[in-house]
């Protein structure tokens, strides 16, 4: 009857406010989620970056004094009511029957694996319950996430899921933030590791599909390539889409052209998505999110709405599944920026809406440049993904 109690009492809200005032949003947004309740553990900042951060997170934090917050800047918000850009949600998870511990690290393109380790550490200190997550925000623009995948795993083992997103900034592809309590920083990993009596459920699906014949990557080095076919990468992958004149001329037009357009690559007996970035307009390379292995195959993926909004449905019907019969009391979506670009402004309000559909509960996330899900196995970053954390 105890055990029952704690988890009838668990609790999860979202706030969200689209106020251009710093100050304002911040307390809009943190009230809403707070209201009602007055045993918060974890607060999940996701906001613009065009915002002053600093003002932003100090008035969030003084609604909340004490409370654990992580967060990051992104490429776009989601609320239970839909999807926004420009705006901040703040996420409350609170209630007896779980337990919270973060940390950061920063510098992290250093030594992208041992800046996992560090946030990872705060697992080591937090007694476990019956059931573990480590949710990652981290700066998707620093080098390989596969790095970080890999040093979080080394902390965490395989028994712990690994969950999370990289921060945006709006689709500049300059510089991205993290959140950990009061602090803003950039070029960092913050972690929060919940540990909880009752499941937490993940769900990863991507909706792309092969395009054209597979192409060898006859140059590449960590997550930059070279040669497509012995032709420069850049050059090679704009004739295969007969891409227009202003992608291979304008910086900007290219990013945007290619988030439609991601690389497929071979990772032993499956196939990952690859987001691309940017190209270097002078020795005609791309650059990616994370690692493209030299002398392996690439070849182009597309989606349409139809698969893009099957794998919604998907993703969402894993992670449910995974909660053992339970009710949610909420979710945390972790969306590629490409599946919006594919999606469209009435095809994001469409896909939240099936989101929140199947999860009858309060939705919150963002839209992000690659996405963190490690079930099983050793891989878990993804690109062009959707990634859905459901609570119960």
């Amino acid at each position: 009857m105890e055990l029952a109690a704690k988890l009838i009492q668990r609790w999860m809200t979202v706030g969200h406010s689209n106020d251009s005032d710093a100050e304002t949003a911040g307390r809009t947004a943190a009230l809403a989620a707070l209201e009602g309740h007055d045993d918060p553990k974890l607060l999940v900042v996701l906001c613009s970056e065009a915002y002053d951060l600093p003002v932003l997170l100090a008035k969030i934090s003084s609604c909340a004094p004490g409370v654990s917050i992580i967060g990051s800047s992104t490429a776009g918000e989601i609320a239970t009511d839909g999807p926004g850009e420009g705006g901040v949600v703040v996420t409350a998870l609170g209630g007896p029957g779980f337990d919270i511990a973060t940390a950061a690290s920063t510098n992290a393109a250093a030594d992208l694996r041992e800046a996992a380790v560090k946030a990872a550490g705060c697992l080591n200190g937090l007694k476990l319950r019956k059931h573990t997550a480590l949710m990652i925000l981290t700066d998707g623009l620093a080098g390989d996430q596969e790095e970080i995948v890999r040093g979080a795993y080394f902390v965490a083992g395989a028994s712990i899921p690994l969950v999370g997103g990289c921060a945006g900034d709006d689709l500049k592809m300059q510089r991205t933030f993290q959140f950990h309590n009061g602090e803003v920083l950039t070029d960092a990993v913050v972690c929060a590791a919940i540990t909880s009596d009752a499941p937490m459920g993940i769900g990863v699906r991507h909706g792309w599909l092969r395009v054209g014949d597979a192409m060898v990557v006859t140059k590449a080095s960590g997550t930059r390539v070279y040669e497509l076919n012995d032709q420069p990468a850049l050059d090679a992958y704009l004739d295969r889409l007969n891409a227009p004149a202003e992608v291979r001329e304008d910086p900007a037009a290219f990013t945007r052209f290619a988030l439609t357009h991601p690389f497929g690559v071979s990772k032993r007996n499956s196939e990952e998505v690859r987001f691309i970035a940017e190209a270097n307009f002078e020795d005609r390379s791309i650059g990616c999110i994370a690692r493209v292995p030299e002398g392996g195959h690439a070849w182009i993926m597309e989606g349409d709405s139809e698969s893009v909004l099957g794998a919604t449905d998907e993703a969402c019907r894993e992670a449910i599944d995974s909660l053992e019969g339970r009710t949610p009391i909420g979710a945390i979506a972790f969306d590629c920026i490409a599946r919006r670009g594919v999606l469209g402004d009435e095809g994001i309000k469409t896909e939240i809406d099936r989101v929140a559909h199947h999860i009858s509960a309060p939705v919150a996330g963002f839209y992000t440049y690659g996405e963190i899900a490690r079930t099983t196995g050793l891989n878990g970053f993804h690109n062009q993904t959707l990634v859905v954390l459901a609570i119960s």
